[in-house]
């Protein structure tokens, strides 16, 4: 009896993994290496496009914090709260 090969089934094929589209896209930009490098080291990236994708996050998620104020009025309240809730003291305690 001699060796043979083993024919592979499909069965025992290793399966491939789905393939998900990553919308990117590379650009050329002119940044100041100073700052690039301390973005970097700041945000613990591993990479210049690391750094620039996660300072762009950011940015956006601050910008959006900053407009929520104008769902919630254009200034800042001025008033009596315990006025307006009606307050009454609180009642004391009893000394043991």
């Amino acid at each position: 009896m001699g060796w043979a090969p083993r024919r592979h089934s499909s069965a025992d094929r290793p399966r491939r993994r789905p393939w998900y589209r990553v919308h990117m896209r590379r650009t050329n930009l002119v940044l100041d290496e100073r700052l690039l490098e301390e973005a970097t080291r700041v945000l613990g990236a591993k990479t210049y496009s690391g750094a620039v994708n996660t300072a762009l996050d950011e940015v956006i998620r601050l910008k959006k914090i900053q407009g929520i104020s104008q769902f919630f009025g254009s200034g800042i309240w001025e008033g009596d709260l315990a006025e307006m809730r009606e307050d009454s003291p609180r009642p004391k305690r009893r000394a043991k």
